[in-house]
């Protein structure tokens, strides 16, 4: 009988669709280029092997092609009616992620991984600050995630995927060495994992080590793929830490070269968050204002998010839209924001709004509303540290210096925020 990487059966007699399908899931698991083309390559090898048909569907949620999801999920729901039923209900699992929503789809991998604790491609939509539960919306999110993986280690071993997952859940609630000897382990057993060395990167950026973490990530990045999934977010990370160094012709050349929409080869919420993140952060360590840049990423965010609902995009639209002068759009995320995390999006909007007409006061006042509370709108520590930067420079600018030097000091222990260049500070 053939199986899987984690030892799982599954029905079919072609061992090139098995090898298709575990190339893959491992593809999928390291955010290497070459997954979609896996999936449909097993397909082809074996038409009728389910769990390659939603893999592919996973695979293409995630490239935000929402249609061709569906389709795919669809057609392995048909061909899972009568197998077995580990490969029956991990379809399920993931089907429901896909046409079945958040809730349904978290409820329906919980129920799967009871049984099938060790079945790696029904865990992985949990993991992550884009997860089910890091899109949850909920207080206390990244413990939550933690704490569903925590009691699972013995069971994957020492498994690179599931040490990547894992240090990942430990970073995001400050157990910074913790997750740096988890990180390290998955890396020496895959070097190339590029969901490992984007954790890595977050470990040396929470440990405020921006030289080593440069030094690490310009040696490593070069022979990603730009088509790979994570090819953005790492150039993100390039590009922040050439700034916070003085790099700054550097930055924008990696800004221009891979960040941007239009170069960028990321899926859209990378795009666009990544971008928006950077134009701020360049803007409040003393760059000149490019409306230019910002009016392309507002047309970005309308093309791809023209509807809000997913927080984390909603607000980092909301950004793009302020500073290129969008009221109009901004306004519609402001009035229908919708979702779990719906009440922190509009204050974070609002903020953005008065930010980018120099109204400190009433920026200041919006980021303080959620300033406990904006871990439900998703995304990584890193990522959201931009809304801590927002709101010492509006104290700053506002003349209320103790304030941002005192909410600095408080956060001294994230030294990622306390190293970065905030002009007059």
């Amino acid at each position: 009988m053939l199986r899987d990487r984690y030892g799982f059966a599954l029905t079919t007699a072609s061992p090139e669709a098995r090898d298709a399908y575990v190339a893959g899931v491992d593809a999928s698991l390291s955010a290497n280029h070459g997954a979609e083309e896996q999936f449909r390559r097993a397909i082809a090898c074996d038409e009728g092997l389910a769990v390659a048909h939603v893999a592919l569907a996973r695979t293409l949620q995630v490239q935000h092609q929402p249609d061709e999801a569906k389709a795919a999920a669809a057609r392995a729901r048909e061909l899972a009616s009568a197998l077995p039923h580990r490969e029956r209900s991990h379809v399920n699992a993931l089907a429901t992620v896909i046409d079945g929503g958040s809730v349904a789809g978290l409820a329906a991998v919980k129920e799967h991984l009871a049984t099938y604790p060790r079945d790696a491609m029904v865990l992985a939509p949990c993991t992550g600050v884009f997860g089910l539960i890091g899109f949850s919306g909920r207080a206390g999110r990244e413990a939550e995630l933690l704490a569903l993986l925590d009691p699972l280690a013995n069971t994957y071993g020492d498994d690179w995927w599931f040490n990547s997952a894992l240090a990942f859940a430990q970073v995001e609630v400050g157990e910074i060495e913790r997750a740096r000897t988890t990180i390290d382990r998955s890396l020496a057993l895959h070097p190339r994992n590029a969901n490992g060395a984007h954790i890595l990167s977050h470990v040396y950026y929470e440990a405020g080590e921006r030289q080593a973490g440069l030094a690490y990530l310009e040696e490593w990045w070069p022979d990603y793929p730009k088509e790979s999934l994570l090819h953005c977010h790492l150039s993100w990370h390039i590009a922040l830490w050439q700034l916070a160094l003085g790099r700054t012709e550097d930055a924008w050349s990696f800004y221009r070269a891979h960040l941007r929409p239009g170069v960028s080869t990321g899926p859209p919420i990378n795009t666009l968050s990544d971008s928006a993140s950077f134009l701020l952060r360049a803007e409040m360590a003393g760059q000149a204002r490019d409306p230019e840049l910002w009016c392309e990423l507002s047309q970005y965010a309308t093309q791809w998010f023209p509807s809000p609902g997913i927080a984390f995009a909603d607000v980092h639209g909301a950004l793009a839209h302020a500073f290129a002068g969008d009221a109009e759009a901004l306004a519609k995320i402001i009035e229908r924001a919708k979702g779990p995390a719906r009440d922190a999006v509009a204050p974070l909007a609002r903020a953005f709004g008065a930010f980018s007409r120099s109204d400190w006061t009433e920026a200041a006042g919006q980021l303080q509303a959620v300033s406990d509370s904006h871990e439900r709108i998703g995304g990584s520590r890193a990522q959201r540290d931009l809304i801590e930067y927002a709101l010492v420079v509006c104290l700053l600018r506002s003349g209320r210096t103790d304030e941002a030097r005192g909410l600095l000091q408080r956060r001294r222990r994230r030294s990622g925020l306390g190293g970065w260049p905030i002009e007059g500070l």
